[in-house]
């Protein structure tokens, strides 16, 4: 994609502000192409660091502890470990945050209020891609859509979102225990 002036702005832009987040707090409401609807709390704590707990009844918990990403179905009593590179929401995490080099802006646009990046990993594209959706004046992150390397679309939507905050960092540690789930 050929970048414009104000395309090369605003995508700065973009870099600053998910650098300058340190901690985040908030509701999200998940939506999936499959049909799959779900919300819950996320907690973000760069670098490496990350939280989804479901509400009921889905019975799920993502753990992101700076190595993995951790996927624990209660119901089924399964644990599953993946790189958090390698995942889609690997890049929220990073320790630097860029549009560059590893990471490929295959879209931008731009409205009044609303600005969209879509991005993908630049050496497997294939994987599928991530678009980043921010209210703008001032910049904030609303919402991601995930398509992957299946075509499912998965949206995630941000409220009541906090940042600057302290966060307990038990809140990324992964013990085995899976009846204890809520942190907060």
């Amino acid at each position: 994609m050929a970048l414009n002036s104000q395309d090369k702005v605003d995508l700065k832009r973009v870099e600053s502000y998910l650098e300058d987040i340190k901690t985040l707090k908030g509701r999200f409401l998940q939506i999936s192409s499959n049909g799959g609807v779900a919300s819950g709390k996320m907690f973000l704590a760069r670098p490496g660091r990350l939280r989804f707990e479901y509400d009921p009844p889905t019975p799920i918990l993502l753990i992101a502890d700076g190595t993995f990403l951790i996927y624990i179905d209660q119901e089924l009593d399964q644990v599953t470990h993946v790189f958090l590179k390698s995942t889609p929401v690997g890049f929220l995490v990073s320790e630097k945050f860029r549009l560059r080099g590893e990471i490929t802006v295959t879209n931008l646009q731009r409205t009044p209020a609303i600005l969209r990046v879509t991005i993908q990993d630049t050496e497997e594209p294939e994987k599928g891609s991530t678009t980043l959706v921010f209210s703008d004046k001032p910049l904030m992150l609303r919402k991601w859509k995930i398509v992957d390397a299946q075509n499912i679309e998965t949206s995630v939507t941000l409220s009541d979102v906090q940042t600057g905050i302290k966060l307990d960092p038990e809140l990324f540690i992964y013990r085995g225990n899976l009846w204890l789930w809520q942190k907060e």
